[in-house]
């Protein structure tokens, strides 16, 4: 969507439309051929029904809010979700240093965050369009104002604090998304540049991807790794006021509540047990996983690790309370040979004809090992192949869905920050 289209959105009386457009699968080709034939402009029919579509997809991010938002396909992706935007404008806010600067603050869901919780807020982006729609999501916060300009062109005298979102995307993929950059300093600010402002004003946060390097996080620093429902979304690097504890930390946030581990509760010395599996398994959040953070839970969950290199936790009582927020946990039946004709074996004697595949450090394709199983029709299972110190097996085990305070999801990482 181009400046002018966008300005077309913003006339009341095409705005009002949208409420009409159904971008339902399946009506889409019948909404459109209504606009054409009220006299919608081809171009404005289009950005409408492209509208319906991403507030639809918008619902779980920002829930009831989506629908009165204009977004960009890109800008969704990359926007913050509301639970985890509520928690940067806590920490900024608590830092109690004036004016908010929010550079690079795409469609405006940190910058809504920050306004909500009544900071005095100034929020800019590059692109003209993306801060044409902050502005519009904005419009009902008499304390935010929005900008049109370059990061590196503000005036850090403004602002007392800065929340950076650098851009960390450009051009186009084959399927018209933009593509994800992997150097610091090809985001738009560089990190070097982010770093360098920091030093400007009392508070800073910069929200960047989950893949970050550890060695480029200044010294004296917090980085935080956060995951939402199961998804890891982002590292915040937090200095001056906006600091809590040096160091890495991470934020596992559900339904269930919010628990952080830090650093400091890394055990001193080496683990001991490496090479023995207890009566259960047990998963780290991947928020805690790429904080590098694993052995933190030996302590919480009377476990330690199956093998050095593997982000796998063993023990002989479940997880329950707060450590139970912070993992998916099985309860381990077996451990089976990893070789597919005595596995196979073995899963027929027990009955078993479906299977989920799980693996860390095992190198297999899940679907190929399934379909060279051929499996005759059983109950279902789950499979975790994996290491036990250098040995190469299979963990007969059972998912723990309902252990006290476990909040099972798939691990993964969302990749909807970078």
């Amino acid at each position: 969507m181009d400046a002018v289209t966008l300005s077309k959105l913003f006339d009341p009386a095409v705005y009002g439309l949208l409420e009409t457009v159904d971008a339902a699968p399946g009506a889409e080709l019948a909404t459109a051929a209504r606009l054409r034939a009220d006299g919608v402009e081809p171009d404005v029919a289009a950005a409408l029904l492209t509208q319906a579509r991403l507030r639809r997809e918008a619902e779980a991010k920002f829930g009831p809010f989506a629908a009165d938002m204009l977004f960009t396909r890109d800008g969704l992706a990359q926007a913050t979700r509301l639970p985890v935007a509520a928690h940067h404008a806590g920490r900024m806010l608590a830092a109690d240093a004036g004016t908010i600067a929010d550079l690079g603050c795409g469609i405006g869901a940190d910058a809504m965050a920050f306004a909500g919780l009544g900071a005095n807020l100034i929020a800019l982006d590059a692109d003209e369009v993306t801060a044409g729609i902050a502005a519009f999501n904005l419009r009902s916060f008499d304390t935010a104002t929005v900008e049109h300009g370059r990061a590196e062109d503000f005036d850090l005298a403004r602002a007392g604090a800065l929340w950076l979102d650098p851009a960390r995307r450009a051009g186009t993929t084959a399927s018209g998304t933009a593509r994800r950059l992997s150097d610091p300093e090809a985001f738009s600010p560089p990190l070097t540049w982010a770093f360098s402002a920091a030093r400007e004003v009392d508070a800073v946060g910069i929200k960047l991807g989950p893949a970050l390097d550890h060695a480029l996080i200044p010294e004296g620093w917090e980085a935080q790794w956060v995951s939402h429902d199961g998804d890891v979304v982002e590292v915040a690097l937090y200095a001056g006021a906006a600091l809590r504890r040096p160091g890495r930390s991470a934020l596992v946030m559900g339904s269930g509540g919010a628990a952080e581990v830090h650093e400091s509760d890394l055990p001193a010395g080496d683990e001991e047990g490496i090479g023995t599996v207890g009566e259960y398994l047990f998963e780290p959040d991947g928020a805690i996983v790429r904080a590098g953070l694993i052995t933190a839970l030996c302590a919480p969950l009377g476990a330690h690790r199956i093998s050095a290199p593997i982000a796998y936790l063993t023990g002989d009582r479940p997880a329950s309370g707060v450590a139970a927020r912070l993992v998916r946990q099985w309860r381990i039946a077996e451990v089976l040979p990893a070789g597919l004709k005595p596995l196979r074996r073995a899963l027929v004697e027990r009955g078993i004809g479906r299977v989920v595949i799980k693996k860390r450090g095992a190198d297999i394709d899940p679907a190929q090992v399934r379909r060279r199983l051929k499996l005759p029709a059983g109950r279902p299972a789950t499979l975790v192949f994996t290491r036990i110190g250098e040995d190469h097996v299979v963990l007969l085990a059972e998912e723990l869905a309902d252990a006290p305070g476990a909040e099972p999801a798939p691990p993964r990482d969302s990749g909807e920050s970078t």
